[in-house]
This record gives C-alpha cells, sequence and structure tokens, in this order.
C-alpha cells in the first residue's frame, strides 16, 4: 500500500502536468464569445478528469511493478 501523502503528491503532480498541456489549447475558439466562465469551468474540469486519469495509472504502474 502506498503512502497517503506519495498519493497526494502524485495527484497534484499530475494536475498540474495536466493544467501544463491543456494550457496549449485555444478554448476561446472553440466556444462562444462571451463565455469566459465556462471556459474557465471546462479547463478546471478536463484539468482534474486528466490529472485523476494520470495519478491512477501511474500508481497503478507502481503497484504492479513493485509485486
Amino acid at each position: 500500500m502506498m503512502p497517503d501523502i506519495v498519493r497526494i503528491i502524485i495527484y497534484l503532480f499530475s494536475f498540474t502536468a495536466s493544467a501544463y498541456a491543456l494550457s496549449g489549447i485555444d478554448f476561446s475558439k472553440i466556444m462562444k464569445k462571451g463565455s469566459e466562465v465556462k471556459i474557465q469551468l471546462l479547463y478546471m474540469f478536463l484539468a482534474l478528469g486528466l490529472g485523476y486519469v494520470v495519478a491512477e495509472f501511474l500508481m497503478s504502474i507502481s503497484r504492479y511493478s513493485i509485486l
């Protein structure tokens, strides 16, 4: 079992990396003008979701490679 502090660090790292990767996409070209709040909310949800998936992937790899 992985210590909780390591899990938190992995989640924070993967969320930060996902937010950085998503910053390369110009969402204002995709969405309607005047919907900045919706664009920011979409950006946050995408970063959280992608960060969660990446963190779970990294933890599952470490779990199976240790065994």
